[in-house]
């Protein structure tokens, strides 16, 4: 037994180069691997018959609990088939007389029987690290959910290898069927394009959260089927998993206000439902309109431009009457406040926008005034 383990380590060496390349240490346990599987082998070889036991394979419990973590099963499965090379090449000298037939079939059994095992092991190790797997998963989405990013959030994105950036999350409602299919059907597709995802469902609502993506549609684009019916909002690119709070929570609220809009895009970015999320109560989409809006054109002649043209119906000429200019210097001004705040006064939706945005600037500039006199 002493000779076959030694000669088992001397072709894993010449034909393995993932053993070569293991330190010196763990090239010794693996030795011992493999002569306690061929000294298991002797000891079930000796029980004569055709009832013999399926043979065990707690030699591999010889094994440290870190090499079995660094040793793939593929890698295992060398290891068995250099033993079997090794141990066939010598049957003529390791049989009795007459009895090399039966030494080869015993052997191809056992290995056989080894391999089967040794997967029933893995996919045992899979199955335990795929549910520990989930369930970090769904930390970090609820984790990113509630706003909670500390030092626990990056350790749980660390144990499942995320290292992607930019990020952004998307949300929508959870198509029908078992949550655990859902995810896994995510993860799949992740893979398929490249792509990191994690992937929760809360109640109705699936959050998807895509890193690595080369634009905000590029991930709606490989995710949207995923989702069931109804409205799916796109949050902001954020630079890492850190800032995806941000994304999630203008996402979440995008996806409450959506209803406001019943015509929006499929998918439809957040910052385009700037205006419903305001009137819903969502204090970052006020503060963003106020600054996007009102704070550009305060003190100047384009807030009363703009407000005046929203209040006469978009009406130039009734516009240039009420403020006694000439209707091209309210085109001029028009033109003006789409390059300080994004919004064409003279298209609908961007027009409903602005005057949420003005409404929002008043209230608080009131505020802000009633505060100083009390």
């Amino acid at each position: 037994m002493g000779a076959l383990g030694t000669a088992a380590m001397a072709r894993m060496d010449d034909q393995l180069p993932w053993f070569r390349a293991l330190s010196a240490e763990d090239r010794s346990w693996v030795g011992l691997v493999a002569q306690a599987g061929i000294a298991a082998f002797v000891e079930w070889f000796q029980h004569a018959g055709e009832d013999r036991p399926t043979p065990s394979i707690e030699f591999f419990g010889t094994a440290p609990r870190e090499l079995k973590r660094s040793i793939s099963l593929q890698q295992t499965v060398d290891i068995v088939r250099v033993v079997v090379e090794v141990v066939e090449a010598q049957v003529d000298q390791l049989a009795a007389p007459g009895g090399e037939t039966q030494l080869q079939q015993a052997m191809l059994r056992y290995t056989r029987d080894v391999a089967f095992a040794a997967a029933h092991v893995y996919a045992r190790e899979a199955e335990a690290r795929g549910a520990w797997d989930a369930r970090l998963e769904a930390l970090i989405v609820d984790a990113l959910v509630r706003g909670e990013v500390d030092d626990g959030l990056h350790s749980w994105a660390a144990a499942l290898g995320w290292t992607s950036s930019p990020v952004v999350v998307i949300a929508g409602h959870a198509p029908d069927g078992d949550p655990r299919e859902v995810i896994d059907g995510l993860r799949e597709r992740g893979r398929r394009i490249g792509m990191e995802l994690l992937a929760g469902v809360q109640a109705d609502r699936l959050i998807v959260i895509v890193g690595g993506a080369g634009s905000p549609n590029d991930a709606a684009r490989q995710v949207v089927a995923r989702f069931g019916q109804g409205p799916i909002v796109i949050g902001p690119e954020v630079p890492d998993l850190h800032a995806a709070a941000n994304s999630a929570r203008a996402a979440l609220a995008g996806l409450k206000a959506s209803s406001g809009w019943p015509d929006a895009p499929r998918p439809v970015h957040a910052e385009e439902l700037l205006a419903e999320r305001a009137l819903d109560g969502d204090d970052d989409a006020r503060e963003q309109l106020v600054e996007s809006v009102y704070l550009p054109l305060a003190g100047t002649p384009l807030l009363d431009t703009l407000a005046t043209y929203l209040e006469q119906g978009t009406s130039l000429e009734a516009t240039a009457r009420l403020l006694f200019v000439h209707p091209n210097t309210v085109r001029y001004r028009l033109r003006k406040i789409t390059e300080l705040t994004g919004y064409q006064p003279t298209e609908g939706r961007s027009a409903f926008t602005l005057q949420v945005g003005l409404i929002l600037g008043r209230l608080a500039e009131s505020a802000v005034t009633w505060r100083a006199l009390t």
